[in-house]
């Protein structure tokens, strides 16, 4: 990187370093360390980087979500560090086109890979932990993931609601949802509508492409239906 890239990157992620040479390292892949004996890698601040995300993520779920039992906390915060949260981030910032790499990885399309960003990424944080402590981390990283974090806090879970429904239905019922699924229209373009029943009585319904997806909606109606109830109920409810 050069003193202007550098400059560039450290407005890019509003951080002005005091040793930018922070900075140089977090976009140092291995692929260049391997053309370039001697030079550090970015593996060391990714380690920290990494503990960094998730301690900002959990301090601010935490504080802010104070109302979001503990399974639903983990949830929320594995949906804003993983890897693909983290390449989405990077790629929003054009974190790509600053990176070190070694000549065959260039070659191959290393600025776009997911693992490869994702990585860099978590090595800006820490270089910024680095440099400035925690409280720039913290100015860096919540922005950056404020859209991300929101939809966590919406409805984490969103991918299995099935599991989510079952488990709340288990607990606050001693009942499993029953699914009824029914389909319209053509082969090519077929739509599923399902219908979840807890006890016989009618929690949610959903749409759907596929018979799968119809249940998730369904599931996720009458999960968020449950949720809003007091855990109280038992078996003779």
């Amino acid at each position: 990187m050069t003193e202007r890239s550098t400059s560039d990157l450290a407005e890019r992620i509003g951080h002005p370093f005091a040793d930018p040479d922070l900075l140089v390292e977090a976009m140092t892949h291995r692929s260049w360390c391997a053309e370039n004996p001697g030079v550090a890698s970015n593996e060391r601040l990714e380690f920290l980087g990494d503990a960094v995300l998730g301690l900002v993520i959990a301090d601010h779920l935490f504080h802010v979500e104070g109302a979001m039992p503990e399974g639903e906390l983990a949830m929320a915060r594995a949906a804003v560090v993983s890897t693909e949260a983290l390449a989405q981030v990077a790629s929003r910032i054009e974190l790509g086109q600053f990176l070190r790499l070694g000549k065959g990885e260039a070659a191959t399309g290393g600025r776009d890979k997911r693992s490869i960003l994702a990585d860099a990424m978590e090595a800006v944080i820490g270089a910024v932990y680095v440099d400035g402590g925690l409280d720039p981390a913290r100015r860096l990283v919540l922005p950056l993931v404020a859209d991300r974090l929101a939809g966590a806090v919406a409805g984490p879970g969103e991918a299995d609601h099935k599991t989510r429904l079952q488990e709340a239905s288990a607990r606050q019922y001693a009942q499993v949802p029953r699914y009824e699924v029914s389909g319209t229209g053509p082969d090519h373009d077929r739509r599923f509508t399902a219908v979840v029943r807890i006890g016989g009585t009618e929690r949610g319904h959903g749409t759907g492409k596929s018979k799968k997806e119809a249940e998730q909606a369904a599931a996720r109606e009458a999960w968020r239906s449950l949720r809003a109830e007091p855990e109280s109920r038992t078996a003779d409810a």
